[in-house]
């Protein structure tokens, strides 16, 4: 296994092109709210420097937050930014064990995902989630 899923090394996985392409064939996203340069999947995006818990989301957003302990900042932020009308689709580890889970994604789309994601490191190496992961759909609704 990789020694970088054991540790806090990196929190930041690419998302493989295959499960993007297919998720923005049906949402046509218009910008990925935590990116790099390197692993954007939007040409518009908000990178570390940018801090994109601090912007104004807009559009249809693609969210593939650091997995770390920050992921539940990310996760609240989608919720609320769905409140005020926008649509954020979020690839997230499935942990239903979770306080952020049951405050923010319950209430919202879940497709939990067969098998492992597989996650890019490198353009040349992938490797398979340690854990299950979920598509979740935060999305305006009426009954607010």
């Amino acid at each position: 296994m990789n020694e970088a899923l054991l540790s806090s090394q990196s929190s930041e996985w690419e998302t493989p092109s295959d499960l993007f392409e297919a998720l923005d064939d049906i949402f046509h996203f218009d910008l990925d709210v935590c990116a790099t340069a390197e692993n954007a999947k939007c040409k518009r995006y908000f990178t570390k420097a940018d801090n994109g818990l601090e912007q104004e989301w807009t559009g249809t957003c693609w969210m593939n937050p650091p997995y770390g302990r920050e992921i539940s900042a990310w996760v609240r932020k989608a919720f609320y930014q769905a409140k005020r009308g926008k649509t954020i689709v979020a690839l997230l580890p499935a942990r239903t064990d979770t306080k952020w889970w049951h405050d923010y994604c319950v209430s919202h789309e879940i497709i939990f995902l067969k098998g492992r994601v597989k996650f890019l490191q490198s353009k040349k190496q992938s490797f398979n989630a340690p854990f299950a992961n979920a598509i979740v759909v935060f999305r305006p609704r009426i009954d607010w």
